[in-house]
């Protein structure tokens, strides 16, 4: 008799097969042990359209609180007749504390009706949902939003409609929701200075669907829906592309029509100037309005918004009219990249560098959080739970102060120095906290058909574009169009925690031109690792309500968009910035030309400045506990 032998991989494959099948029945199973499962519930909304809505609610007689989650991504049970557990996992995890798990689909997605708009508009979607919520028989009248990133960004807006309901949130990498706090007009991560950010361009290639998308029959019942979901699942998806190579595309404007994505909202926002009335018409929060809700707030060191995120933590805390919402605002800032908080490890790498252990019990405070607002129970979340957690990359920790940034932070300034020859890392620009006696300006060429590559980054969603994170800058720094300004070795360590704020001092032979600025860390063995970046419009140097042209042979003064991080600086470390003119394709190239930018095809060369003196004090400000 033959005997066959299995190859060990095939009956190891077998295995994870079956352990990964017994996990999701268990998951399944424990669910429906203690959870009313109620799937494809068509909320309705105030002009008839219906908001396909899964409700798990714990199997008691009770009023429960509500953890509610709206997104325009696809949590549907079932992709290609493959079961999901990702949205059982968090119905169980809150059902099996005496929560009701509510997931929705913004209008236009998936099984929800209606055309969809970005950031869930209109708003009152959000106030009719929380509305049905606290009016059905088993609610206990409390809600509480939670979600990263786009299922996060409509909260603030929807908050400041101040729904009676709406008890506490959770906005996590919430940045794309943001439009102005103060000084900082980013429109929801469109710009950065005035320049376009180009994620987007890249993430609504990814998750727009076309409007001409199979639609179900009116009048189709629950059941239907729970059984045509089971094998459709309504998310098409474009074709895999390389982005890299797509966001090289002029004009701009073309970027989504040349891949061929569906471009109706793209072609809407690309035209938009960082004041337009239109951002003001949406579902961004501007400072204007008051957020309602005691707020749990998380950011990452390296997301696209960290500033604005910070910035809006500080609004809120020193300025809402309304003290239980002042006084009830915390913060977590987590050393990852966008909504990666939970998949920090033991040993956390960002890009290439290592941050250590930075796992953080983020469940427990979140269900604290909850259990204070939603049940009302008298817990110890405010006694043990710092106003704000942040980690400190470098010294490798979590800490904790009461207010953003820690009281007892120093700016301290550094300035910009060299003989005229600070490019590259070879060359001899310098970072002092004494002036330059006179001005020996450094000059670099800015060729928008030549741009500097962006490598690693805060950043976001851009597909194979850039990968976000921390990278080691020497090989980029080797390019005669960045400039590299360098302090001594640290004799002793020094941590920066907070904002970075710098001023530039710029002369260029273009009308219109960017100015960037990086962060990086320097190793006694010359890595060099970034750690924050901005950018800045020179034409909206005055402000984002108008445009002011350059002219050749003058020097103008320059404020960044401040950068934010918290390192430490090792003793035997230096502090080094970069100064370029571009940063692409982590954001669009200006063409120089003084133009739209966004519909044009060709760009001029500009010779760009940098000036340092008394006079033309170019410097970094940086923020020293």
């Amino acid at each position: 008799m033959k005997i066959y032998r299995i190859p060990f991989i095939f009956i190891f494959l077998l295995a994870v097969q079956i352990c990964y099948g017994q996990e999701q029945k268990d998951i399944f199973e424990k669910l429906d042990e203690i959870a009313i499962i109620d799937q494809k519930v068509m909320m309705p909304m105030r002009d008839g359209i219906r908001l396909a809505t899964d409700i798990y609610r714990p199997k008691t007689t009770g009023k429960v609180p509500i953890i509610f989650s709206r997104t325009p991504y696809n949590f549907n049970t079932w992709v290609d007749g493959v079961r999901q557990t990702r949205t059982a996992q968090q119905a169980y995890e809150a059902v099996k504390r005496g929560y009701a798990f509510v997931v929705q689909n913004e209008r236009g997605r998936f099984f929800s009706e209606g055309e969809w708009d970005i950031l869930g508009v209109p708003l009152t979607d959000g106030y009719d949902a929380f509305s049905w919520m606290a009016n059905q028989s088993w609610s206990n009248g409390k809600i509480g939003t939670i979600g990263c990133s786009s299922t996060a960004e409509w909260q603030m807006a929807v908050s400041a409609l101040d729904h009676p309901s709406h008890a506490a949130m959770v906005p996590q990498g919430f940045g794309a929701g943001v439009g102005t706090v103060g000084d900082i007009k980013e429109q929801g991560n469109w710009y950065r200075g005035g320049v376009e950010q180009l994620l987007f361009f890249a993430w609504l290639y990814g998750v727009e669907q076309d409007k001409f998308k199979p639609r179900i029959p009116e009048g189709a019942t629950q059941e239907d829906l729970i059984r045509i979901s089971r094998f459709y699942d309504l998310a098409p998806k474009n074709p895999p592309i390389d982005m890299a190579e797509a966001l090289k595309h002029l004009p701009i404007k073309d970027i989504v029509k040349n891949i061929h994505g569906k471009k109706e909202i793209f072609d809407k926002m690309v035209i938009r100037k960082p004041n337009d009335p239109a951002w003001y018409e949406g579902g961004l929060y501007h400072d204007t309005m008051e957020i309602g809700a005691p707020s749990f707030w998380f950011a990452s060191w390296y997301d696209v918004s960290i500033t604005p995120n910070l910035a809006l933590f500080n609004h809120v805390r020193n300025n809402s009219k309304d003290p239980e919402i002042r006084e009830n605002q915390y913060l977590v800032i987590a050393p990852t990249l966008h909504c990666a908080y939970t998949r920090a490890t033991e040993n956390t790498i960002v890009g290439q560098r290592s941050v250590g252990d930075a796992r953080l019990n983020y469940d427990e405070q979140i269900y604290a959080w909850w259990d204070l607002w939603l049940k009302g129970e008298t817990n110890d979340f405010k006694k043990n739970t710092p106003r704000v957690q942040y980690y400190t990359m470098g010294s490798n920790e979590w800490k904790s102060a009461e207010e953003w940034p820690p009281a007892d932070t120093k700016m301290t300034t550094y300035y910009l120095n060299s003989n005229g020859k600070a490019n590259t890392l070879n060359g001899n620009g310098t970072l002092t906290k004494k002036k330059a006696t006179r001005d020996n300006p450094d000059s670099f060429v800015y060729d928008p058909m030549n741009p500097v590559n962006s490598l690693g980054g805060n950043v976001c969603c851009t597909g194979n574009a850039v990968q976000g994170g921390a990278f080691d800058q020497q090989k980029a720094e080797e390019n005669p169009n960045i400039l590299v300004y360098t302090t001594d070795v640290l004799t002793e360590g020094i941590e920066v925690t907070g904002f970075i704020e710098s001023t530039l001092y710029v002369s260029s032979d273009a009308k219109d031109t960017d100015f960037t600025i990086k962060l990086i860390d320097v190793y006694p063995d010359g890595t060099a690792y970034n750690l924050d970046e901005t950018i800045q419009r020179v034409r909206y140097r005055e402000g984002y309500d108008k445009e002011v042209f350059m002219e050749e042979g003058k020097v103008y003064k320059v404020d960044l968009t401040p950068m934010a991080t918290s390192n430490y600086f090792k003793k035997g470390h230096r502090i080094r910035i970069e100064v370029s003119s571009s940063n692409f394709p982590r954001f669009a190239r200006n063409l120089n030309t003084g133009g739209n930018n966004f519909d044009e095809s060709e760009g001029i060369i500009a010779e760009n400045k940098i000036h340092h003196s008394k006079q033309y004090p170019s410097q970094i400000r940086l923020p020293i506990r």
